[in-house]
């Protein structure tokens, strides 16, 4: 696989990134690789978008995890859980574009951490929860 951009964000730690979009990530820039610029020429601000990563600095040798990062809570198999660590650390997003800028796509509530690789953006088709 090829990334076609990465991510340009204000997080740069992993371990100080919300686990999720919706606990408090910032918004942050999509940066698309010009060779790609017609790809996104549909996509528009408002919309919806799933943004498919590769979490690069994740662990791949984990297969449990405690959810939540609760002490009190059972370890959970990692494919139960959204774990960042996992043996393809895969991250899927759901965020709202905010602006386009030529290449750069501004979304909502992305937790993924600065030069995040992108490696697809896909349309959501659940037009209920666009609403």
């Amino acid at each position: 696989m090829k990334p076609i951009g990465w991510v340009e964000s204000a997080l740069t730690d992993p371990a100080q990134a919300p686990k999720q979009g919706d606990e408090g990530a910032p918004s942050a820039w999509l940066v698309i690789g010009p060779h790609l610029a017609e790809g996104i020429r549909d996509l528009c601000a408002g919309e919806h978008i799933i943004v498919v990563s590769w979490l690069d600095r994740a662990r791949r040798d984990e297969l449990s995890t405690i959810p939540g990062d609760d002490p009190g809570s059972p370890p959970l198999g990692v494919f139960s859980t959204r774990s960042p660590n996992r043996p393809n650390p895969i991250g899927l997003h759901r965020v709202q574009i905010m602006a386009i800028d030529g290449v750069r796509l501004l979304v909502s509530d992305l937790e993924a951490v600065d030069r995040t690789p992108i490696l697809d953006i896909k349309p959501v088709l659940d037009r209920i929860a666009e609403r």
